[in-house]
């Protein structure tokens, strides 16, 4: 349980970050909807959804670590946008789905210049015990951070790859895309309930790239790392 205490405020903040980009890209495009309801903002309270930002997480880690492998994922609630309003609805609709995607790669390295920052104060300091607790979190949040980017990715709705891999779709076949993405979230959940094997192919560049980014901060780090 100690370990979740670490990972949940972690997976929060980039929970969180990732719809609030989507909600400020979605007004520099034109549309006031999420601004106009309040999510325009980095204030946890209006993105938590109680049963995807706590309960899933928290059931996960149970599940998991019952199991021997200790995991966890979760999600804020979908920011609302109406692509009707973007200025130029193509451009709109690419920027708006990629920019949580993008804001998780930030992120993420953002943890990985953090982790090298802690581990050089960490030596420089008799008593660093505080700083491991840091890093370790720093840690979590590349890890977490990169498998919210690659994840999104999937083009299956409602994640954001769908809405970029729809504008790659003829017309015809977008729209009968687009009509399927309702069920999507069923679809979803049955996927990475009956199909666990298909999903690590597709998170495949998850485990490279953390391994990668480990194998590089290994010498700063202070203690084991996540």
């Amino acid at each position: 349980m100690a370990d979740f205490l670490l990972i949940l405020p972690i997976l929060l903040i980039s929970v969180v970050a990732h719809e609030y980009a989507h909600a400020w890209t979605a007004y520099r495009q034109g549309d006031t909807t999420a601004y106009m309801l309040g999510r325009l903002t980095f204030n946890p309270v209006p993105h938590i959804d109680p049963f995807m930002s706590i309960i899933v997480p928290l059931g996960l880690w149970l599940i998991s670590t019952a199991a021997g492998h200790p995991m966890t994922f979760g999600a804020a609630k979908p920011v609302p946008v109406n692509p009707r309003n973007y200025r130029h609805y193509r451009r709109g609709d690419i920027l708006v789905s990629a920019a949580g995607i993008v804001m998780n790669a930030l992120i993420a390295v953002l943890c990985a210049g953090v982790f090298v920052l802690l581990g050089l104060a960490g030596r420089a300091m008799p008593d660093a015990g505080w700083l491991v607790t840091l890093q370790q979190m720093a840690g979590i949040g590349i890890s977490l951070n990169v498998l919210l980017a690659v994840f999104n990715l999937v083009p299956l709705p409602p994640l954001d790859g769908s809405h970029l891999f729809y504008h790659l779709l003829p017309a015809k076949l977008g729209a009968w895309y687009r009509a399927v993405g309702r069920y999507g979230f069923l679809v979803l959940m049955a996927s990475l309930y009956l199909l666990p094997g298909a999903w690590n192919v597709l998170l495949w560049p998850v485990v490279q790239i953390t391994t990668a980014a480990h194998t590089a901060l290994g010498p700063y780090a202070l203690s084991v790392m996540p």
